[in-house]
């Protein structure tokens, strides 16, 4: 397994498992056999819904003695509700008694932008806060906070564009030491790698399998990534599987990437290609794969109702 590494020395395992959209009564279990076939990053968030049983898995393996705590690496997130200063220390102190740990290894601000308290996803304008209201300067000192504090080890950010980053980086003090953001070879996003490479800002790719967003129907006619002929030729050249050669390609670019899943043989066969070694080859046509298309495209927080645009989200590609 390869690893990531932050400033301090601390090492990132670069494939992980991710838990969004993992079911109530799967996700324990889907951990704790991810532990036990040799995971050792875990990526959670509250808004998941599902930390506690994250934690029931974590806590098993523990207990059992598969693992030791300080030999996961555990990463949650601040939902949208709880972007005001005083809203942060609790918001992660919730994610710590549902995940049953003292601290988590990474945590990140979920999305750049705010909502009004328990608030899950909106439905009105009155839902949503703006920049004017609070800040993301106002929620990243919070989350320095949480650092100080040793809740945390390391903090970052997710679906942050190079504009957003920038407004961080411009405060002074901790920079953000990752960014999580959707990335598959219909995605690549280059521009932004460049950026967060420049600025020493590690990132992780979530939905490198292209698993469009479930909230919609008008995902139905997106591109079928798994079935694309292009990963289906390097997935027959290297005898692997389409889904295995889609995590390799993140691995071969040195960003991270948590598939999800609740199948112990597919948890298994993902973990399998961190032993793929793409070509140069293999890299040039993925990269010319001919097809860009997000299918996590954030119209869930824009539109008509909401104070943000698309560019507080998105880069132009």
């Amino acid at each position: 397994m390869d690893y990531l590494s932050f400033k301090n020395g601390d090492k990132l395992p670069i494939l992980g498992l991710g838990t969004w959209k993992s079911k109530p009564g799967e996700v324990s279990q889907a951990v704790y056999w991810a532990i036990e076939a040799g995971y050792r990053h875990i990526d959670c968030a509250a808004v998941y819904q599902n930390e506690n049983e994250v934690g029931e898995g974590i806590a098993k393996a523990i207990a059992e003695g598969l693992v030791k705590r300080d030999e996961l690496f555990v990463t949650s997130k601040l939902w949208n509700s709880s972007h005001k200063k005083e809203q942060v220390l609790p918001a992660l102190e919730k994610s710590l008694a549902d995940l049953k740990l003292n601290y988590v290894d990474l945590y990140l601000i979920h999305w750049p932008i705010a909502f009004k308290a328990g608030v899950g996803f909106p439905k009105s304008r009155d839902d949503y806060y703006t920049y004017d209201e609070v800040s993301l300067a106002e929620t990243w000192k919070a989350m320095q906070e949480l650092k100080e504090k040793g809740l945390v080890k390391h903090i970052g950010v997710s679906n942050f564009n190079q504009n957003k980053l920038k407004e961080l980086l411009k405060l002074g003090g901790q920079s953000p030491e990752m960014n999580q953001i959707e990335m598959q070879p219909y995605l690549p996003q280059e521009g932004l790698v460049s950026f967060c490479e420049e600025h020493g800002i590690l990132m992780t790719a979530y939905s490198p399998l292209g698993s469009p967003d479930s909230r919609a129907d008008r995902h139905k006619n997106d591109p079928k990534l798994l079935m694309d002929p292009v990963v289906k030729e390097i997935a027959d050249k290297h005898k692997m599987g389409i889904g295995q050669i889609l995590i390799a390609w993140s691995i071969a670019r040195e960003i991270a990437v948590i598939p999800k899943s609740v199948n112990k043989e597919r948890i298994i066969e993902n973990l399998a290609a961190a032993s793929i070694n793409l070509d140069d080859h293999d890299m040039m046509e993925l990269r010319d794969i001919g097809i860009n298309h997000r299918f996590i495209d954030g119209s869930f927080f824009t539109g008509e109702d909401s104070p943000y645009e698309t560019s507080d989200l998105f880069d132009g590609n």
